[in-house]
């Protein structure tokens, strides 16, 4: 697999213009997201908090994630065959489960594997090997911006992306123009507007307990996240918020 940096944020995803003899419909336009994945004939486990997901757009190309790292290449859909070439993929550094994850679907896309979709399932299997996938807006609708709990997943700084236990103890809630939150040490509040796809946060007030030693360095890491307009996309159950500079941190609604 040839590597090379891309744009880690939002999976794109062209799709291919090939035969769709094995489908009861189109590809075109969709996402899907894994329901089930097995492998030898049992339930494959799938690293904490991931699911596969494969994404086809007007084109020839298919994006795919295993949970951290993009993945987009050229792709044909005849003879009831995905047959991926020039799979390119972004360079972030993850944990072992999901880099090893990341190989895993990347080999199996490689292998030509054999794909079906019937209403909105998609099934790719290659050998003992199936993954049945549901489209996304089915699987998982978007959830709003507004009252949900969103927890901290992951931090992205640079071609980093670092999830560390107990991360999900910070997370914020969003109600129109207010904000409250915790740093997993401290609670916070303050105010955020918002214009567009740009969320620009003021000042947080927090209460004062010291926080030290991990705890310490999550609440450094949340509330250096929750500064001055950010861009923030929700899929699913998931919300991006990114700085200018391309750090910022994923959150997941719970």
């Amino acid at each position: 697999m040839r590597m090379v940096v891309v744009a880690a944020a939002g999976l794109m995803l062209l799709s291919a213009c090939g035969n769709e003899s094995a489908a009861s419909g189109s590809l075109d336009g969709k996402s899907f997201l894994s329901v089930s994945v097995t492998e030898n004939g049992k339930p494959k486990q799938l690293a904490p908090q991931t699911r596969i997901q494969l994404q086809f757009l007007d084109g020839s190309r298919l994006s795919a994630s295993a949970g951290c790292n993009s993945m987009i290449g050229k792709v044909s859909r005849g003879d009831g065959k995905l047959t991926v070439k020039d799979l390119e993929t972004t360079g972030m550094g993850c944990d072992p489960a999901r880099h090893a994850q990341d190989d895993w679907l990347a080999n199996l896309l490689q292998d030509k594997p054999s794909w079906k979709l019937a209403g909105d399932k998609l099934t790719v299997s290659q050998g003992p090997t199936e993954i049945v996938l549901q489209d996304r807006e089915t699987a998982q609708p978007d959830k709003p911006l507004d009252g949900t709990k969103w927890s901290l997943e992951t931090v992205i700084s640079g071609e980093t992306a670092s999830h560390t236990e107990g991360s999900e103890k910070a997370y914020f809630t969003i109600n129109g123009e207010r904000i409250t939150g915790s740093t997993g040490c401290n609670g916070f509040e303050g105010k955020v507007a918002r214009s567009g796809n740009k969320l620009t946060f003021g000042e947080l007030s927090s209460t004062r307990k010291a926080c030290v030693g991990e705890e310490g360095k999550l609440e450094q890491t949340v509330l250096a996240a929750l500064k001055g307009e950010l861009t923030y996309t929700i899929e699913a159950d998931r919300l991006k918020l990114r700085a200018p500079d391309g750090n910022g941190i994923d959150l997941t609604a719970r």
